[in-house]
């Protein structure tokens, strides 16, 4: 894995399994490195689950990319941000902020932008799956 190339971590919307109009968009400017953890905890906020950062001993699940170019880091997380409601207009809230962490690929540590929750998860149950298919999956069971 080239250390110097920008990577990104998606759990929820943007993985492969979810069929997300915009995976279409990841694939075409970053490759799949492969599974990947962070540590970090996912709590229902109704709608779906939001996943915040966690100093405890919280993981999450999720797919790790690389840009292919780097030259294309602003174009690319543009779109991304704009996906994720990252920019918002004047008055309106940013529900996801994007950080760089740290996550474990393969049992050993890099650096990659993650999209968190942007806002209080006080009252939310915790989930305590790391995983946002299997949460679902029990969540939707009839």
């Amino acid at each position: 894995m080239n250390e110097g190339a920008i990577k990104l971590f998606v759990y929820s919307s943007l993985r492969s399994g979810f069929r997300n109009p915009a995976y279409q968009y990841l694939t075409r400017y970053f490759t799949l490195l492969g599974e990947s953890v962070v540590q970090a905890q996912f709590f229902d906020q109704g709608e779906y689950p939001v996943a915040v950062p966690s100093d405890d001993d919280h993981f999450i699940h999720g797919e790790l990319y690389q840009l292919n170019d780097n030259e294309d880091y602003a174009w690319a997380f543009e779109q991304l941000d704009d996906y994720e409601g990252v920019k918002v207009e004047p008055g309106e809230h940013a529900y996801y902020r994007r950080s760089l962490s740290v996550v474990y690929h393969e049992g050993k540590p890099c650096e990659a932008w993650i999209y968190w929750f942007n806002g209080e998860v006080e009252g939310m149950p915790a989930i305590a799956t790391g995983d946002v298919f299997t949460y679902l999956q029990e969540k939707n069971k009839p």
